[in-house]
């Protein structure tokens, strides 16, 4: 039992060692009504009852707050004594004066209210500029006068600093803004660039010379076959031309006997007629041999020609391009009407979007279009050119085709792609770059530039097309700001430790 008492008495000691250690660090407590002072950075001023800065000369001492909470931030500026007791509002006269960054200054008068003195005007962000107070206790009185700054989002960055930041400088002013609505795409060939090779008889397959995403030029074989049907055609029209020689030996022939009255101008019409329909039906074999991709011009050597050949048939690109689809081999059987081939110039393509029904007021022929591929990393310009008249029961979209070129074959059909579409140009007096647009505190701001100084200022923004950004309020024009890298200023004021302290 002893042993636990004293082990208790230990701890109570312990304790109570603990308790005045803390004490002694705490040091003394200020006395009611008595000013403190924060220690260390841009607080460290004397403050007032209401934690606010405190001026003091002579008899008078000024609490200068600032008001923000729920209303539009205005001053309140608290009156007292020397011994920190209050002064009637109304027996004080007061004026503030505000020197902002660009030489601006802003001037309040006061009313009495309350227990204070409330100032007439709004006390614009940021609240960063250097203070004139003058006061008196009354009319005819000895004036008071003070002078203090109060920095917040300011920063001040040598030629040498913006330099080293890569901080572009530019001038606050009007600009022509395009404002844009994104819709999606895909990249089809043109329809009225491609071309479905049908090899026109049937046969068998001899040789093939292209394979997809092949260049071909127009004329340029593409495939060989052998083909029945036209060693036939080609056979006949032989023997049409032959019937041709010998029915006109027999009708000059037959024209010399009538002539001599050796025999009958019966004999000679008749031979005339046979020789005009040997013509005719050798024109007609002519022409089926053409229709089916035989050259004119061929057809004078068609007789000279070596009895094997008369089956061959060559198929040729109709168009220059590249191959986009190939289905035939060696050896295999082919219709007449099978499409082998899919050709397609691609030196310009189609871009097909989809406008949903709310947006289609928003789109014309004619309107100028961006199309932005991400997997690609390239962009390129064209313009509508149709607008479907139908709106798609499931898509409830209708589509909309805009051509762009296509010189070295990257936008490939199928690539799916963003299409930009201009919805309105117009011209606004202050815009700034998007991406000088900082967020500071809860504001979007831009850093103004005054000499060596650099200062968050709050903007009102409007309408934006991506890269600039409209201005409603918060600048004037003609005011020069930091443009790129502005995220470096930003770090410099948070270095600083940028206050908001009233």
């Amino acid at each position: 039992m002893n042993k636990r008492g004293a082990i208790i008495a230990a701890l109570i000691v312990l304790v109570g060692i603990v308790i005045g250690t803390a004490i002694v660090r705490r040091g003394p407590a200020a006395s009611d009504g008595e000013p403190t002072a924060t220690s260390g950075g841009p607080l460290d001023y004397p403050r007032g009852p209401h934690g606010a800065r405190l001026l003091s000369e002579g008899d008078l001492r000024l609490e200068v707050t600032i008001y923000e909470t729920g209303v539009e931030p205005h001053f309140r500026i608290y009156p007292y004594d020397a011994e920190l007791k209050p002064v009637p509002p109304r027996d004080v006269q007061l004026s503030v004066e505000l020197h902002r960054l660009g030489g601006r200054v802003d001037r309040f008068t006061f009313v009495p209210e309350a227990d204070y003195l409330r100032g007439e005007g709004v006390v614009e962000e940021p609240h960063s500029f250097d203070v004139k107070v003058n006061a008196s206790r009354k009319a005819g009185e000895t004036a008071h006068a003070w002078t203090y700054s109060q920095i917040e989002g300011k920063v001040q960055l040598a030629a040498d600093q913006l330099k080293s930041a890569g901080i572009e400088i530019q001038t606050i002013g009007p600009r022509q803004m395009l404002t844009t609505f994104e819709v999606p795409g895909e990249i089809k060939a043109d329809d009225t660039r491609m071309a479905h090779v049908v090899p026109r008889l049937q046969g068998v397959v001899l040789e093939v010379r292209k394979k997809a995403g092949d260049p071909v030029r127009r004329g340029e074989v593409m495939a060989v076959i052998n083909s029945r049907e036209l060693a036939d055609a080609k056979s006949a029209y032989l023997a049409a031309s032959h019937h041709v020689e010998f029915a006109k030996v027999t009708a000059a022939r037959e024209e010399s006997l009538w002539k001599k009255k050796i025999s009958a101008e019966q004999d000679y019409r008749e031979a005339r007629r046979v020789f005009e329909e040997a013509q005719l039906t050798e024109e007609v074999a002519a022409q089926k041999l053409v229709a089916l991709g035989v050259s004119p011009a061929s057809l004078k050597t068609l007789a000279s020609a070596a009895p094997e050949s008369l089956p061959r048939y060559e198929i040729r690109a109709p168009l220059n391009g590249t191959v986009i689809e190939r289905d035939v081999t060696i050896g295999e059987a082919v219709a007449a009407d099978r499409d082998i081939f899919v050709i397609a110039d691609l030196s310009s393509v189609w871009v097909e979007a989809a406008i949903t029904a709310a947006s289609l007021n928003a789109v014309r022929q004619g309107q100028e279009a961006t199309i932005v591929s991400k997997d690609l990393g390239r962009d390129a310009r064209g313009r509508v050119t149709y607008i479907g008249s139908l709106v798609g029961e499931e898509t409830r979209s209708a589509t909309a085709r805009i051509v762009i070129p296509n010189p070295d074959g990257k936008w490939r059909p199928g690539l799916f792609v963003t299409v930009q579409l201009v919805q309105e140009s117009a011209t606004v007096p202050m815009a700034v770059l998007a991406e000088s647009i900082q967020t500071f505190r809860d504001w979007q701001v831009v850093f103004v530039r005054y000499g060596d100084w650099f200062e968050a200022r709050p903007l009102e923004l409007g309408r934006s097309d991506g890269t600039w950004v409209e201005v409603l309020r918060g600048v004037t024009p003609g005011v020069q700001y930091a443009a790129t890298n502005s995220f470096a200023i930003k770090a410099e004021i948070g270095k600083l430790g940028a206050t908001h302290d009233h």
